[in-house]
């Protein structure tokens, strides 16, 4: 049966274990791919810069190939998709132990475990969405947590493994850990909801399509005759449904607002312990400073989440959005003043807590933006647009510490970064409602009434400035009229 809405609980919990555990499996396990570093280049002999790109290949690949999750979710099933992306990243994983070289390993552990993460991260985020619409930023919340939770609890049992069993051990253990990916895939029921089948008139319309293209758009509408045959009415849509989205002024904005935040996020987490140690704070404290940003982010994913719930503030959940991404934007900027333990602890409690916020808020603001029925192929583009970001921001902000001799620039291009990405959707939706302010004064400076009256059995419009006692008469004429 087809629900009209999100039902907002019962299986849908399942379907938050389930993102729950991809979270821990994918994000998690991408993080602790840096506790290999020490052993990759013992082994292999290699410098920092040439094992870093490991851990740059596995983020690019996830982000780079979540279009193709989203794809495969669409036309085959989420279900299929996640069970496929646990596979091949548990096989990367195996290969991965058995590795002679650096480039075995830039092929296994990077291309093929992304590739499998990148099928089963944005299909799961979706699903939540799809489940629910009163409790969405909660429910991500406590999805999304699993990164943080994940690289709190796997960062010392890795450390364990790799002293107990070495690299190639520790390796073949998560690559078994990670076939859970394949329990996940089973959870994600699928469900169809009424927007999942659209007409379309209903696209036509729809405010970015131009009434020029209308008579065009109309007759490229053909939707598969092969539908009736289908079990599932939800596999029923139209040809341009599934990417109608990349149309819309409001996604073009969130897109654009993306780049400038992947680049101005990423760096932080590879430079706050080099950092620290450059002002004179030990390795231990240095460590500790990224236990605190793992712990408070996931208070952030969970407390914003739940915050943003609530009927006072879920009306504003892009302002509070914006507000995170520029509070994080605002602590890099005041990072390089910072050059003591007791000054980087509040940093960490900040730049953790505001950075779990945005991040379980990106998929709540991409369905607001296209609704829950475009969900998946919105978040595949979205996460897309984190790869080259994520692979290029590292190097870049490395080569400014080489250059400057100090991270200061580093810091300060990062803030900025995610300021500017804050700047742009507030002065986008100022011009939209200033636009929609505008429009309610034309409409209202030439408000016309119109009425209907009858002629047989054709009904007509007429459009023109009546008074009540005209109106009255008319609908008295009409009636009596009709009664005949």
């Amino acid at each position: 049966a087809r629900h009209t809405g999100p039902p907002d609980g019962g299986w849908g919990w399942m379907i938050v274990a389930g993102c729950f555990l991809v979270t821990i499996c994918t994000r998690a396990v991408t993080r602790c791919i840096s506790i290999f570093f020490v052993e990759f280049q013992a082994y292999f002999g290699q410098d920092y810069a040439r094992t870093a790109w490991i851990h740059s290949i596995v983020d690019c690949a996830t982000m780079l190939c979540a279009p193709l999750g989203s794809l495969i979710s669409n036309h085959v099933s989420c279900q299929v998709g996640i069970m496929l992306g646990g596979l091949l990243a548990s096989t990367g994983l195996i290969l991965s132990s058995f590795a002679t070289s650096l480039e075995h390993l830039y092929l296994s552990l990077g291309v093929l475990t992304g590739l499998g993460f990148a099928l089963c991260y944005s299909p799961a985020i979706a699903m939540v969405g799809k489940y629910f619409n009163k409790r969405k930023a909660l429910a991500y919340g406590i999805a999304m947590s699993g990164s943080g939770i994940g690289t709190f609890i796997l960062a010392p049992v890795v450390q364990l493994l790799i002293e107990q069993f070495s690299w190639r051990g520790a390796l073949l253990i998560l690559g078994g850990f990670v076939l859970n990916l394949c329990v996940c895939g089973a959870l994600m029921r699928p469900i169809s909801l009424k927007e999942d089948c659209k007409t379309a008139p209903e696209f036509l319309e729809k405010d970015y399509v131009p009434e020029t293209e209308k008579q065009d758009l109309k007759r490229m509408f053909i939707c598969s005759p092969l539908i009736k045959l289908w079990p599932h009415e939800h596999l029923c849509y139209c040809s341009w449904k599934e990417y109608d989205f990349l149309l819309m002024p409001g996604f073009m904005v969130l897109a654009g607002s993306v780049l400038f935040m992947a680049y101005g996020c990423s760096p932080l987490f590879v430079y706050l312990v080099p950092y620290a140690l450059s002002v004179g704070v030990s390795h231990h404290q240095a460590a500790f400073l990224m236990s605190i940003l793992g712990v408070i982010d996931i208070i952030g994913n969970i407390t914003f989440g739940w915050l943003t719930d609530r009927r006072c503030l879920k009306k504003h959940r892009y302002f509070c959005y914006l507000f995170a991404v520029g509070m994080d934007g605002l602590c890099c900027l005041f990072l390089p003043v910072l050059q003591s333990f007791p000054l980087l602890v509040p940093f960490s409690f900040t730049f953790g807590y505001f950075d779990g916020a945005y991040v379980t808020l990106i998929p709540v603001m991409t369905a607001d933006v296209v609704g829950t029925s475009l969900l998946s192929s919105a978040l595949g583009v979205v996460y897309f647009l984190h790869a080259i970001p994520y692979l290029v921001s590292p190097p870049v902000a490395g080569w400014l510490v080489d250059t400057t001799g100090s991270y200061t620039a580093s810091f300060l291009l990062c803030g900025f970064s995610m300021i500017f990405s804050s700047a742009l959707l507030c002065f986008a939706r100022l011009a939209k409602k200033i636009k929609r302010m505008h429009l309610r004064s034309l409409s209202g400076n030439t408000a016309l009434k119109q009425h209907i009256w009858t002629n047989g059995a054709i009904a007509y419009s007429v459009t023109a400035e009546l008074h009540q006692k005209d109106v009255e008469f008319l609908a008295v004429d009409t009636n009596s009229f009709s009664n005949r």
